[in-house]
């Protein structure tokens, strides 16, 4: 039977395909994946004082919320303000209640590509609430805190006390990991925690000093504080990281000793493939001899059916 259609041997075709794709570009041969890609910066934010305060008011059924920070800041950014007051109505007629007094009151954050990192520090601090002028909540000599977060890395938070710390007039020697309490009669209660550190597997946070409050001063307008004072906080968030630049790969590279699909179904028509013809107890000469024995057989069959006609005939 005659045919008008044209087969193309399979190596042929192999080695067409093979320069399509490489005309096509690295992009078509890498997936189209962008050769760059960046990873995404992370957090960092710093503070050197905090207060989440409740003020209530003694001539007065009202409560006054007093939530002041010193040195905020957020990366990428360093801030230092030494000095912080405040203003809240029907307290202390009316003037400028001074917070914290420092020498020296610094924070600082920083993000890259690879790491997240926030710093405060305080040195020669004082701390002041409503009703207590001339005593200090707080003093400390110098109290710092560091968060770092780095791609790749556990993250790691620090923070120290250093130095004398007085609450309410008195002394303290605080315990680590612990929370110290200094009661003053007539004053009211103070709850020191140490050195608060946090961290996960992506993020790390630290206080240097943390105090619930609840004193009842009693004078200028003043019945009762309480809420939360921190010191030196930082905290961060680690960035995702650069991902390394993507690689060209070549399009279906395989060993020289072995060959391509497609040639393999070429010699599948005309040369069947060699096989692990142990386990079935074969030889690569097999085939040709099975082969060999059912044209042997039809040409015998043929033959008799022959010799058959010719002797009716």
């Amino acid at each position: 039977m005659n045919s008008n259609t044209v087969r193309m041997p399979a190596r042929r075709i192999a080695a067409t395909a093979a320069a399509t794709l490489l005309a096509a570009g690295p992009a078509v041969l890498a997936g189209a994946v962008p050769a760059h890609a960046t990873g995404d910066e992370g957090k960092a934010s710093a503070a050197v004082l905090r207060t989440q305060l409740d003020v209530g008011l003694l001539n007065k059924t009202v409560h006054v919320p007093l939530k002041a920070t010193l040195n905020e800041v957020q990366a990428p950014k360093s801030a230092e303000k030494t000095a912080l007051s405040v203003r809240l109505d029907g307290v202390e007629q009316g003037k400028p209640i001074s917070i914290l007094q420092a020498d020296v009151a610094t924070a600082k954050a920083t993000t890259d590509q690879h790491k997240a990192e926030a710093r405060s520090n305080l040195a020669h601090a004082k701390i002041h609430v409503p009703g207590l002028p001339l005593l200090s909540l707080i003093e400390v000599e110098q109290v710092t805190s560091k968060a770092v977060c780095e791609a790749g890395k556990q993250p790691v938070a620090e923070s120290n006390v250093l130095g004398a710390v007085t609450v309410l007039g008195k002394k303290v020697t605080l315990t680590a990991g612990g929370v110290t309490k200094v009661d003053v009669p007539g004053v009211g209660e103070v709850s020191l925690t140490l050195s608060k550190t946090h961290t996960t597997s992506k993020t790390a946070a630290a206080a240097a000093l943390e105090l619930k409050v609840s004193v009842n001063p009693l004078e200028l307008n003043v019945a009762e504080v309480d809420g939360v004072v921190a010191l030196a906080e930082a905290s961060c968030t680690a960035p995702a990281g650069a991902p390394k630049p993507a690689e060209d790969k070549p399009a279906a590279e395989q060993p020289a000793d072995k060959p391509a699909a497609n040639e393999v179904q070429a010699q599948s028509a005309g040369e069947p493939e060699q096989q692990n013809l142990a386990e079935t107890g074969g030889s690569s000469t097999t085939p040709f001899i099975a082969g060999g024995a059912v044209l042997l057989l039809g040409l015998g069959g043929g033959a008799l059916v022959l010799a058959r006609s010719r002797s009716r005939g």
